[in-house]
Protein backbone atom coordinates (compact mmCIF):
# COMPACT_ATOMS: atom_id res chain seq x y z
CA UNK A 1 0.00 0.00 0.00
CA UNK A 2 2.84 2.44 1.06
CA UNK A 3 4.45 2.51 -2.69
CA UNK A 4 1.15 4.57 -3.92
CA UNK A 5 0.83 8.08 -2.92
CA UNK A 6 -1.86 10.12 -3.41
CA UNK A 7 -2.20 14.09 -3.82
CA UNK A 8 -4.99 16.04 -2.11
CA UNK A 9 -6.11 19.57 -3.72
CA UNK A 10 -8.72 21.35 -2.14
CA UNK A 11 -10.66 23.97 -3.75
CA UNK A 12 -13.51 26.52 -2.74
CA UNK A 13 -14.06 27.36 1.62
CA UNK A 14 -12.18 26.67 4.50
CA UNK A 15 -14.94 24.42 5.68
CA UNK A 16 -13.89 22.17 2.40
CA UNK A 17 -10.59 22.35 3.57
CA UNK A 18 -11.09 21.15 6.69
CA UNK A 19 -12.18 18.19 5.26
CA UNK A 20 -9.64 18.02 2.66
CA UNK A 21 -7.18 17.62 6.01
CA UNK A 22 -9.18 15.12 7.17
CA UNK A 23 -8.95 13.03 4.34
CA UNK A 24 -5.54 13.36 4.23
CA UNK A 25 -5.05 12.58 7.79
CA UNK A 26 -6.85 9.00 6.88
CA UNK A 27 -5.16 8.48 3.91
CA UNK A 28 -1.55 8.73 5.74
CA UNK A 29 -3.03 6.58 8.55
CA UNK A 30 -4.01 3.78 6.37
CA UNK A 31 -0.32 3.89 4.68
CA UNK A 32 -0.44 6.23 1.62
CA UNK A 33 1.87 8.36 1.24
CA UNK A 34 1.00 11.99 0.30
CA UNK A 35 2.03 13.48 -2.77
CA UNK A 36 2.90 17.46 -2.17
CA UNK A 37 1.29 18.28 -5.48
CA UNK A 38 -0.71 15.79 -8.39
CA UNK A 39 2.16 15.90 -10.97
CA UNK A 40 3.84 12.45 -10.16
CA UNK A 41 1.62 10.89 -7.61
CA UNK A 42 -0.42 7.73 -8.20
CA UNK A 43 -3.62 9.20 -7.16
CA UNK A 44 -5.21 12.84 -7.30
CA UNK A 45 -8.38 13.83 -4.58
CA UNK A 46 -9.66 16.55 -6.10
CA UNK A 47 -12.10 18.23 -3.35
CA UNK A 48 -14.62 20.55 -5.03
CA UNK A 49 -16.62 23.38 -4.59
CA UNK A 50 -20.03 23.80 -6.72
CA UNK A 51 -21.90 26.82 -4.71
CA UNK A 52 -21.48 29.14 -7.74
CA UNK A 53 -20.70 28.97 -11.50
CA UNK A 54 -17.12 30.83 -11.19
CA UNK A 55 -16.72 27.84 -8.35
CA UNK A 56 -18.00 25.17 -10.81
CA UNK A 57 -16.14 26.38 -13.74
CA UNK A 58 -12.79 26.27 -11.39
CA UNK A 59 -13.29 22.87 -10.67
CA UNK A 60 -13.52 21.94 -14.37
CA UNK A 61 -10.86 23.52 -15.29
CA UNK A 62 -8.69 21.78 -12.26
CA UNK A 63 -10.25 18.59 -13.40
CA UNK A 64 -9.12 18.90 -16.70
CA UNK A 65 -5.90 20.11 -16.14
CA UNK A 66 -5.60 16.46 -14.07
CA UNK A 67 -6.82 14.84 -17.37
CA UNK A 68 -3.77 16.47 -19.00
CA UNK A 69 -1.25 15.19 -16.03
CA UNK A 70 -2.68 11.44 -16.68
CA UNK A 71 -2.94 11.47 -20.73
CA UNK A 72 0.99 12.21 -20.14
CA UNK A 73 1.31 9.33 -17.78
CA UNK A 74 2.35 11.86 -15.03
CA UNK A 75 -0.73 10.92 -13.12
CA UNK A 76 -2.48 7.43 -12.84
CA UNK A 77 -6.32 8.06 -11.21
CA UNK A 78 -8.10 11.21 -10.28
CA UNK A 79 -11.11 11.07 -7.30
CA UNK A 80 -13.08 14.39 -7.60
CA UNK A 81 -15.22 14.74 -3.89
CA UNK A 82 -17.20 17.36 -2.20
CA UNK A 83 -19.94 19.28 -4.07
CA UNK A 84 -19.73 19.58 -7.51
CA UNK A 85 -19.71 15.79 -7.03
CA UNK A 86 -22.48 15.65 -5.09
CA UNK A 87 -24.45 17.56 -7.29
CA UNK A 88 -23.50 16.76 -10.99
CA UNK A 89 -22.56 12.76 -10.06
CA UNK A 90 -23.86 11.90 -13.25
CA UNK A 91 -22.67 14.06 -15.31
CA UNK A 92 -19.42 13.83 -13.99
CA UNK A 93 -18.86 10.44 -14.97
CA UNK A 94 -20.91 10.50 -18.27
CA UNK A 95 -18.74 13.54 -19.56
CA UNK A 96 -15.40 13.29 -18.18
CA UNK A 97 -14.50 9.67 -18.75
CA UNK A 98 -10.78 10.62 -17.34
CA UNK A 99 -12.25 10.62 -13.75
CA UNK A 100 -11.50 7.59 -11.95
CA UNK A 101 -14.01 7.59 -8.88
CA UNK A 102 -16.47 10.30 -6.98
CA UNK A 103 -16.76 10.83 -3.04
CA UNK A 104 -19.73 12.89 -1.91
CA UNK A 105 -19.95 15.45 0.63
CA UNK A 106 -21.67 12.24 2.54
CA UNK A 107 -18.52 9.84 2.43
CA UNK A 108 -15.79 12.07 2.79
CA UNK A 109 -14.77 9.39 5.89
CA UNK A 110 -14.86 6.55 3.17
CA UNK A 111 -11.58 7.86 1.56
CA UNK A 112 -9.23 5.02 2.43
CA UNK A 113 -12.02 2.84 0.26
CA UNK A 114 -12.65 5.03 -2.41
CA UNK A 115 -8.27 5.08 -3.08
CA UNK A 116 -8.34 1.35 -2.05
CA UNK A 117 -11.29 0.12 -5.03
CA UNK A 118 -9.65 3.04 -7.43
CA UNK A 119 -5.91 0.96 -7.36
CA UNK A 120 -7.35 -1.99 -7.96
CA UNK A 121 -8.72 -0.61 -10.77
CA UNK A 122 -12.52 -0.56 -9.75
CA UNK A 123 -14.34 3.04 -9.82
CA UNK A 124 -15.95 3.82 -6.68
CA UNK A 125 -18.95 5.90 -6.27
CA UNK A 126 -19.49 6.63 -2.55
CA UNK A 127 -22.08 8.88 -1.26
CA UNK A 128 -23.06 8.78 2.06
CA UNK A 129 -26.08 10.32 3.89
CA UNK A 130 -26.16 13.95 4.42
CA UNK A 131 -27.82 13.74 7.35
CA UNK A 132 -25.70 11.62 9.81
CA UNK A 133 -24.28 12.99 12.88
CA UNK A 134 -21.01 15.44 12.61
CA UNK A 135 -17.90 13.73 14.12
CA UNK A 136 -14.70 14.74 14.42
CA UNK A 137 -11.79 13.58 12.98
CA UNK A 138 -7.89 13.21 12.83
CA UNK A 139 -6.63 16.44 10.60
CA UNK A 140 -3.49 16.76 8.75
CA UNK A 141 -2.76 21.12 9.09
CA UNK A 142 -2.24 22.17 5.58
CA UNK A 143 -2.41 26.25 7.06
CA UNK A 144 0.58 27.53 8.16
CA UNK A 145 1.24 25.96 11.64
CA UNK A 146 0.26 28.68 14.11
CA UNK A 147 -3.33 29.04 12.58
CA UNK A 148 -6.39 25.98 12.29
CA UNK A 149 -10.08 26.41 11.27
CA UNK A 150 -12.42 25.13 13.85
CA UNK A 151 -15.56 23.86 11.96
CA UNK A 152 -18.19 23.41 14.81
CA UNK A 153 -20.88 22.37 12.61
CA UNK A 154 -21.85 20.80 9.08
CA UNK A 155 -24.77 21.68 6.67
CA UNK A 156 -26.98 24.39 6.96
CA UNK A 157 -30.96 25.19 7.51
CA UNK A 158 -31.22 28.73 6.80
CA UNK A 159 -32.93 28.08 3.13
CA UNK A 160 -32.07 30.85 1.28
CA UNK A 161 -33.73 31.19 -2.36
CA UNK A 162 -30.41 31.30 -4.12
CA UNK A 163 -28.41 28.70 -1.85
CA UNK A 164 -27.76 24.83 -2.87
CA UNK A 165 -25.52 24.03 0.67
CA UNK A 166 -28.58 22.60 2.31
CA UNK A 167 -29.18 19.89 -0.74
CA UNK A 168 -25.75 19.60 -1.03
CA UNK A 169 -24.63 19.52 2.87
CA UNK A 170 -27.32 18.29 4.10
CA UNK A 171 -29.26 19.97 7.30
CA UNK A 172 -27.17 21.92 9.74
CA UNK A 173 -25.89 19.01 12.68
CA UNK A 174 -23.65 20.50 15.25
CA UNK A 175 -20.76 18.81 16.60
CA UNK A 176 -20.31 18.11 20.46
CA UNK A 177 -19.11 20.95 22.51
CA UNK A 178 -16.81 18.71 24.41
CA UNK A 179 -15.17 17.32 20.72
CA UNK A 180 -14.69 21.03 19.91
CA UNK A 181 -12.70 21.86 23.10
CA UNK A 182 -10.62 18.29 22.73
CA UNK A 183 -9.67 19.17 19.24
CA UNK A 184 -9.12 22.79 20.12
CA UNK A 185 -6.44 21.25 23.04
CA UNK A 186 -4.98 18.92 20.40
CA UNK A 187 -4.22 22.20 17.77
CA UNK A 188 -2.93 23.92 20.31
CA UNK A 189 -0.57 20.92 21.19
CA UNK A 190 0.62 21.01 17.77
CA UNK A 191 1.36 24.77 17.99
CA UNK A 192 -1.82 26.50 16.94
CA UNK A 193 -2.19 30.02 18.20
CA UNK A 194 -4.85 31.27 15.93
CA UNK A 195 -8.27 29.54 16.42
CA UNK A 196 -11.03 30.22 13.21
CA UNK A 197 -14.10 29.26 14.30
CA UNK A 198 -16.54 28.43 11.02
CA UNK A 199 -19.79 26.74 10.03
CA UNK A 200 -21.68 27.37 7.56
CA UNK A 201 -23.82 30.16 10.36
CA UNK A 202 -21.87 29.47 13.57
CA UNK A 203 -24.46 31.30 15.29
CA UNK A 204 -26.79 28.67 15.23
CA UNK A 205 -24.38 26.19 16.89
CA UNK A 206 -26.29 24.17 19.40
CA UNK A 207 -29.87 24.06 18.40
CA UNK A 208 -29.84 21.01 17.05
CA UNK A 209 -27.96 19.47 19.27
CA UNK A 210 -28.70 20.69 22.47
CA UNK A 211 -32.06 22.06 21.48
CA UNK A 212 -30.72 25.86 22.19
CA UNK A 213 -28.03 27.90 21.26
CA UNK A 214 -24.87 27.14 22.81
CA UNK A 215 -22.19 29.42 20.67
CA UNK A 216 -21.30 31.52 23.94
CA UNK A 217 -20.45 28.62 25.95
CA UNK A 218 -18.90 26.92 23.31
CA UNK A 219 -16.59 30.52 22.69
CA UNK A 220 -15.67 30.54 26.43
CA UNK A 221 -14.38 27.35 26.61
CA UNK A 222 -12.35 27.68 24.12
CA UNK A 223 -11.04 31.07 25.20
CA UNK A 224 -10.17 28.48 28.58
CA UNK A 225 -7.67 26.61 25.69
CA UNK A 226 -4.16 26.99 26.96
CA UNK A 227 -1.89 28.04 23.88
CA UNK A 228 -4.61 29.65 21.75
CA UNK A 229 -3.99 33.70 21.67
CA UNK A 230 -6.18 34.37 18.58
CA UNK A 231 -10.39 33.26 17.98
CA UNK A 232 -11.78 34.34 14.77
CA UNK A 233 -15.37 34.37 14.04
CA UNK A 234 -16.52 33.65 10.40
CA UNK A 235 -20.10 33.46 9.21
CA UNK A 236 -22.59 34.97 11.68
CA UNK A 237 -26.33 35.00 10.30
CA UNK A 238 -27.25 38.93 11.80
CA UNK A 239 -30.46 38.07 12.93
CA UNK A 240 -28.80 35.80 15.25
CA UNK A 241 -26.53 38.07 17.50
CA UNK A 242 -27.90 39.23 20.64
CA UNK A 243 -26.66 40.68 23.56
CA UNK A 244 -25.03 38.10 25.70
CA UNK A 245 -23.12 37.04 22.35
CA UNK A 246 -21.67 40.54 21.88
CA UNK A 247 -21.03 40.39 25.96
CA UNK A 248 -19.07 37.90 25.12
CA UNK A 249 -16.86 39.18 22.16
CA UNK A 250 -16.35 42.00 24.49
CA UNK A 251 -14.90 40.36 27.66
CA UNK A 252 -13.28 37.49 26.30
CA UNK A 253 -9.52 38.99 25.40
CA UNK A 254 -8.58 35.87 22.90
CA UNK A 255 -12.14 36.84 20.42
CA UNK A 256 -10.89 39.59 18.28
CA UNK A 257 -12.27 42.46 16.71
CA UNK A 258 -13.22 40.92 13.94
CA UNK A 259 -16.62 39.82 12.52
CA UNK A 260 -17.43 38.13 9.14
CA UNK A 261 -21.45 38.88 8.96
CA UNK A 262 -22.74 38.25 5.27
CA UNK A 263 -25.45 40.15 4.60
CA UNK A 264 -26.06 39.87 0.99
CA UNK A 265 -28.26 43.17 0.78
CA UNK A 266 -29.77 45.45 1.98
CA UNK A 267 -33.03 45.97 0.28
CA UNK A 268 -36.26 45.01 2.30
CA UNK A 269 -37.80 43.81 -1.25
CA UNK A 270 -33.95 41.78 -2.26
CA UNK A 271 -33.85 40.34 1.21
CA UNK A 272 -37.62 39.30 0.92
CA UNK A 273 -37.19 37.53 -1.93
CA UNK A 274 -34.10 35.74 -0.83
CA UNK A 275 -35.58 34.60 2.60
CA UNK A 276 -33.13 35.93 4.36
CA UNK A 277 -34.70 36.98 7.94
CA UNK A 278 -34.41 40.93 9.18
CA UNK A 279 -34.38 43.26 7.22
CA UNK A 280 -32.57 47.06 6.39
CA UNK A 281 -33.49 48.37 9.70
CA UNK A 282 -32.50 46.04 11.85
CA UNK A 283 -28.78 45.74 9.82
CA UNK A 284 -28.33 49.31 10.52
CA UNK A 285 -29.04 49.20 14.19
CA UNK A 286 -27.08 45.75 14.67
CA UNK A 287 -24.32 47.25 12.74
CA UNK A 288 -24.15 50.14 14.91
CA UNK A 289 -24.68 48.37 18.20
CA UNK A 290 -21.98 46.54 17.57
CA UNK A 291 -19.67 49.80 16.40
CA UNK A 292 -20.60 51.04 19.81
CA UNK A 293 -20.06 48.15 22.01
CA UNK A 294 -16.76 46.58 20.54
CA UNK A 295 -13.64 49.28 20.41
CA UNK A 296 -11.63 48.46 17.37
CA UNK A 297 -14.35 46.40 15.02
CA UNK A 298 -13.28 45.44 11.97
CA UNK A 299 -16.78 43.81 9.82
CA UNK A 300 -16.46 41.61 7.08
CA UNK A 301 -19.67 40.94 4.62
CA UNK A 302 -20.78 39.04 1.74
CA UNK A 303 -22.35 41.02 -1.12
CA UNK A 304 -24.59 39.75 -3.81
CA UNK A 305 -25.25 42.06 -6.94
CA UNK A 306 -28.11 40.86 -9.53
CA UNK A 307 -30.58 39.39 -7.98
CA UNK A 308 -33.93 38.76 -9.41
CA UNK A 309 -35.79 42.10 -9.27
CA UNK A 310 -32.48 44.05 -8.11
CA UNK A 311 -33.52 47.38 -9.95
CA UNK A 312 -31.82 51.01 -10.17
CA UNK A 313 -33.49 51.87 -6.68
CA UNK A 314 -32.15 48.58 -5.18
CA UNK A 315 -29.06 48.89 -6.10
CA UNK A 316 -28.56 52.51 -5.47
CA UNK A 317 -30.18 51.55 -1.88
CA UNK A 318 -27.29 49.13 -1.45
CA UNK A 319 -24.76 51.83 -2.40
CA UNK A 320 -26.42 54.08 0.10
CA UNK A 321 -25.71 52.14 2.81
CA UNK A 322 -21.94 50.87 2.33
CA UNK A 323 -21.10 54.84 1.97
CA UNK A 324 -22.21 55.29 5.46
CA UNK A 325 -21.83 51.97 7.20
CA UNK A 326 -18.36 52.11 6.01
CA UNK A 327 -17.86 48.14 6.22
CA UNK A 328 -14.40 47.86 6.14
CA UNK A 329 -13.82 44.41 3.72
CA UNK A 330 -16.62 42.88 1.53
CA UNK A 331 -16.62 39.63 -1.16
CA UNK A 332 -18.53 40.91 -3.69
CA UNK A 333 -20.70 38.20 -5.92
CA UNK A 334 -23.10 38.00 -9.10
CA UNK A 335 -25.47 35.99 -8.75
CA UNK A 336 -26.08 33.00 -10.81
CA UNK A 337 -28.66 30.96 -11.12
CA UNK A 338 -28.23 27.82 -9.88
CA UNK A 339 -30.77 25.01 -10.75
CA UNK A 340 -32.70 23.72 -8.01
CA UNK A 341 -33.05 26.80 -6.27
CA UNK A 342 -36.06 29.11 -6.06
CA UNK A 343 -33.85 31.86 -7.53
CA UNK A 344 -33.24 30.45 -10.66
CA UNK A 345 -37.23 30.07 -11.19
CA UNK A 346 -37.84 34.12 -10.44
CA UNK A 347 -39.41 36.53 -12.91
CA UNK A 348 -37.34 39.83 -13.56
CA UNK A 349 -33.74 38.53 -13.58
CA UNK A 350 -30.89 40.91 -14.03
CA UNK A 351 -29.23 40.81 -17.37
CA UNK A 352 -25.48 38.91 -16.48
CA UNK A 353 -23.98 42.47 -18.36
CA UNK A 354 -25.84 44.55 -15.85
CA UNK A 355 -24.97 42.48 -13.01
CA UNK A 356 -21.36 41.99 -13.45
CA UNK A 357 -21.32 45.91 -13.92
CA UNK A 358 -23.13 46.53 -10.31
CA UNK A 359 -20.38 44.37 -9.22
CA UNK A 360 -17.59 46.31 -10.00
CA UNK A 361 -18.78 49.50 -9.06
CA UNK A 362 -19.57 48.05 -5.86
CA UNK A 363 -15.94 46.54 -5.62
CA UNK A 364 -14.95 50.16 -6.67
CA UNK A 365 -17.23 51.80 -3.62
CA UNK A 366 -15.41 49.66 -0.90
CA UNK A 367 -11.93 50.16 -2.22
CA UNK A 368 -12.74 53.76 -1.36
CA UNK A 369 -13.64 52.91 2.00
CA UNK A 370 -10.50 50.56 2.42
CA UNK A 371 -8.05 53.19 1.16
CA UNK A 372 -9.87 55.42 4.25
CA UNK A 373 -9.47 52.69 6.77
CA UNK A 374 -5.93 51.81 5.55
CA UNK A 375 -5.29 55.92 6.13
CA UNK A 376 -6.61 55.78 9.30
CA UNK A 377 -4.59 52.87 10.62
CA UNK A 378 -1.60 54.91 9.78
CA UNK A 379 0.23 55.79 13.15
CA UNK A 380 -1.40 53.52 14.90
CA UNK A 381 0.23 50.17 16.40
CA UNK A 382 -0.96 46.81 15.52
CA UNK A 383 -0.37 43.04 17.21
CA UNK A 384 0.85 41.30 14.16
CA UNK A 385 1.06 37.81 13.87
CA UNK A 386 4.52 37.41 11.79
CA UNK A 387 3.92 34.47 8.96
CA UNK A 388 7.21 34.74 7.22
CA UNK A 389 10.03 37.22 5.58
CA UNK A 390 10.07 38.22 1.81
CA UNK A 391 13.30 37.57 0.06
CA UNK A 392 13.15 39.91 -2.64
CA UNK A 393 13.26 43.40 -0.10
CA UNK A 394 13.73 41.85 3.04
CA UNK A 395 10.48 42.58 4.41
CA UNK A 396 8.66 40.53 6.95
CA UNK A 397 4.76 39.76 6.92
CA UNK A 398 2.11 38.66 8.99
CA UNK A 399 -1.37 39.91 9.97
CA UNK A 400 -3.06 41.99 12.56
CA UNK A 401 -6.45 40.85 14.24
CA UNK A 402 -8.07 42.74 11.05
CA UNK A 403 -6.83 40.79 8.38
CA UNK A 404 -8.50 36.77 8.11
CA UNK A 405 -6.17 34.44 6.25
CA UNK A 406 -6.30 34.13 2.48
CA UNK A 407 -9.35 36.98 1.85
CA UNK A 408 -7.78 40.33 3.52
CA UNK A 409 -4.00 40.40 2.52
CA UNK A 410 -1.31 41.41 4.95
CA UNK A 411 1.37 43.51 6.63
CA UNK A 412 4.66 44.31 5.69
CA UNK A 413 7.32 45.42 8.19
CA UNK A 414 10.71 45.80 9.24
CA UNK A 415 12.19 44.95 11.70
CA UNK A 416 16.38 45.62 13.52
CA UNK A 417 16.06 42.12 15.34
CA UNK A 418 15.07 38.69 13.61
CA UNK A 419 11.01 37.66 14.19
CA UNK A 420 10.15 34.32 13.57
CA UNK A 421 7.24 32.92 12.15
CA UNK A 422 4.33 31.97 14.11
CA UNK A 423 4.77 34.74 16.93
CA UNK A 424 3.57 38.11 17.75
CA UNK A 425 5.14 41.27 17.65
CA UNK A 426 3.98 44.94 17.43
CA UNK A 427 4.31 46.83 14.63
CA UNK A 428 3.85 50.57 14.12
CA UNK A 429 1.69 51.05 10.82
CA UNK A 430 3.83 54.00 8.91
CA UNK A 431 2.33 54.04 5.48
CA UNK A 432 1.02 51.49 2.68
CA UNK A 433 2.56 49.79 -0.59
CA UNK A 434 -0.33 48.53 -3.17
CA UNK A 435 -3.38 48.58 -0.64
CA UNK A 436 -1.74 46.78 2.45
CA UNK A 437 0.17 48.12 5.23
CA UNK A 438 3.52 48.72 5.92
CA UNK A 439 5.26 49.56 9.06
CA UNK A 440 8.26 48.27 11.70
CA UNK A 441 8.54 46.61 14.31
CA UNK A 442 8.63 48.06 17.69
CA UNK A 443 8.93 47.21 21.76
CA UNK A 444 7.55 50.10 23.70
CA UNK A 445 4.52 50.82 21.59
CA UNK A 446 0.99 50.28 22.79
CA UNK A 447 -1.54 48.13 20.72
CA UNK A 448 -3.90 50.78 19.66
CA UNK A 449 -6.95 50.07 16.92
CA UNK A 450 -7.40 52.19 13.84
CA UNK A 451 -10.79 54.94 14.45
CA UNK A 452 -13.96 53.94 12.47
CA UNK A 453 -16.23 56.69 11.39
CA UNK A 454 -19.66 56.78 9.44
CA UNK A 455 -23.87 57.51 9.69
CA UNK A 456 -24.23 54.43 10.91
CA UNK A 457 -21.20 54.28 13.85
CA UNK A 458 -19.04 56.17 15.88
CA UNK A 459 -15.43 56.44 16.36
CA UNK A 460 -14.45 53.49 17.75
CA UNK A 461 -11.62 55.70 20.42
Amino acid sequence: MAEHTVAFISLGCAKNLVNTEQMAALAAEAGYLLAPEADGADIAVLNTCGFIDSAKSEAIEQILALAALKAEGRLQKILVAGCLAERYREEILTELPEVDGLIGCGSFQDIVKAVGEAVSGRVPVLFGELGAPEEGRPRLLSTPRWTAYLKIAEGCDNRCSYCVIPSLRGPYRSRSLEDLVSEAESLSALGVKELIVVAQDITRYGIDLYGRRRLVELLKALCKVEGIRWIRLHYLYPDEIDEELIDTIVREEKILPYLDIPIQHVSDKILRAMNRRGGKAELISLFRVLRERIPGLVLRTSLMCGFPGEGKAEFEELCDFLRKAKIERAGVFVFSPQEGTKAARMESQVEPETAEHRAELITELQSRVMDDYLARRIGTTAEVLCEGRSEADEFYFGRSYAESPEVDGRIMFSATEEVTPGTFVAVKITGSRDGEPVGRACLSEEIRYAGTEGEYHEHAE
